[in-house]
Parts: C-alpha cells; structure tokens; sequence
C-alpha cells in the first residue's frame, strides 16, 4: 500500500463532542490526519533518520503531537495547551476557555492552571500497538517488525496509556509505518470516557523503567473508543484488525460501502 494512493473512510454517524457540548466537524479531523501525514513526510527527507534517533516510544508521543498542532492549524478554536506536561493537549476556546485563557495571561509558565486546565477541551494519545517477541515472530517464520516497517499483519492487540483515569474527550490515533513513513492509520473518539475504562495507576518503581505513573485502557475502554471511530484508512487490513480485536464489524462494512460507491 502506498502512501500516494490511500485514502480515509470517515465516519458519517461520528459525533466529536468536546466540553459543553461544543462539536468539532469530522472532515477538520481527517484533514488534520492528512496534514500530520504531510508534515511527517517533510522530517522524513532530512539528512538523518529522525525516526530512528526518537525511538518507538517517543515516535509515538511525537505523532500525537504532530497531530495535535494539525488540529491546530485546521481549528481556530483550539489552542496548545502552554505546558508540556499539561491537561488536556488542546485547549477549547470557546466563551468559557477564552474568558479562563485571558484570565491567566500571566501565568502561561505555571503548571498548575493548566493541568487541568479548568474550562477544558481535547487529549490525543496515539498507539502502534503490540507485536509478537522476535521468538514468537520467529515460530510464524516472520522477523519481528523493524523502524519503518509495516506491522498491521502482525499486531496481537492496542491499547493507549494515560497518566491519570480522568482521561477524557479524547483522539486515540493508531499509526503504523506506510512506505516506511510514520502515518495515522486510525482516529478514534470518545467524550465520555470515565475512570472505569481505565486500569488501575501503575506507581514507578524504585531503579524501575518508568519515571511516571500510568494508567493502561481497559479493554471496555478500547472497544469504547472503537464504537466511536472517526475514519480510518481504506485497506481491508487495518478494518479486520480493529474489527477482530472488538468483536464487531463496523469497519469492514463502512469500507464494503464506500467500495459500491
């Protein structure tokens, strides 16, 4: 599949609704997957690997952030939350986040308003999911998925994390590398998460791996956030994927409809 000839399959039943019932058009969504897809593109002809040099982990992290100043640039209305480790990621100005945005003109460097910022607006977590162990890889007669490599036909399952279960009005994307770019393969949406779609807080251990806690989506949660799917690419691949891993077929079929067309 190449990059030049995919296209997104939009939800028409996708309902975007951020804090106060404000609704965000779908059709902002897609072009915002269109234009991190774009930017991604433009990291991808410099002289070294940025990809390589970020790693899987923060690969992750920095398409979500890609996306986020997409939605940006296609939404007058959502601002970059000022701190990096801030909540949410998008900042709804509508009356009551500009009226709260003004209000804390002089605090911009501070953490404290704007985690959470009060009036709210949008998350965006994005996820490649999981693959077998290069051993288990091995028994398929595969070798395990490298930087660059297309993983959809390997995934054994997805999920997104979040540093507390007050995670809400969230984009999940799910990316995967297309012509061996990083690319936005899925848009997922939900305003009504609550704690129980969420795992319990993992606590960093002392001399551990993490240096923050975090919380793993449940597998309700997952299916939650399938259920409120905003588009996805069209290749029969990614809609089996989702659709196996959920126990439904929405994907499969929005795909068959747009093929007869």
């Amino acid at each position: 599949m190449t990059a030049s000839k995919y296209t997104y399959i939009p939800n028409p039943a996708a309902h975007v609704m951020g804090p106060r019932g404000y609704r965000l058009e779908t059709s902002g969504v897609e072009r915002a997957a269109h234009r991190t897809r774009t930017l991604i593109d433009q990291l991808s002809k410099f002289e070294v690997d940025v990809f390589a040099l970020l790693g899987m982990r923060n690969l992750s992290a920095f398409l979500g952030e890609v996306f986020a100043a997409a939605m940006i640039l296609e939404h007058d209305e959502l601002y970059k939350n000022p701190h990096q480790d801030g909540y949410p990621d998008l900042l709804l100005i509508d009356e009551a986040g500009a009226k709260e945005w003004k209000r804390l003109a002089n605090k911009l460097r501070e953490k404290g308003p704007f985690s959470p910022f009060v009036t709210g607006g949008f998350e965006v977590k994005a996820t490649c999911g999981a693959v077998p162990t290069p051993a288990q890889c091995q028994k398929r007669g595969r070798e395990k998925p490298d930087m660059g490599d297309q993983r959809v036909d390997l995934l054994t399952g997805y999920d997104w994390k979040a540093h507390h279960q007050e995670t809400n009005h969230l984009f999940g994307l799910f990316w995967d590398f297309i012509d061996g770019c990083p690319t936005i393969a899925a848009v997922f949406y939900r305003g009504d998460l609550t704690k129980q779609d969420w795992g319990e807080i993992v606590q960093p251990r002392e001399g551990g791996g993490r240096t923050t806690s975090v919380s793993i989506m449940t597998r309700d949660g997952v299916r939650k956030m399938y259920h409120g799917w905003v588009t996805f690419i069209a290749h029969d691949s990614y809609a089996t994927f989702f659709d196996a891993r959920n126990g439904d077929s929405k994907l499969a079929q929005a795909l068959k409809r747009s093929r007869q067309r």
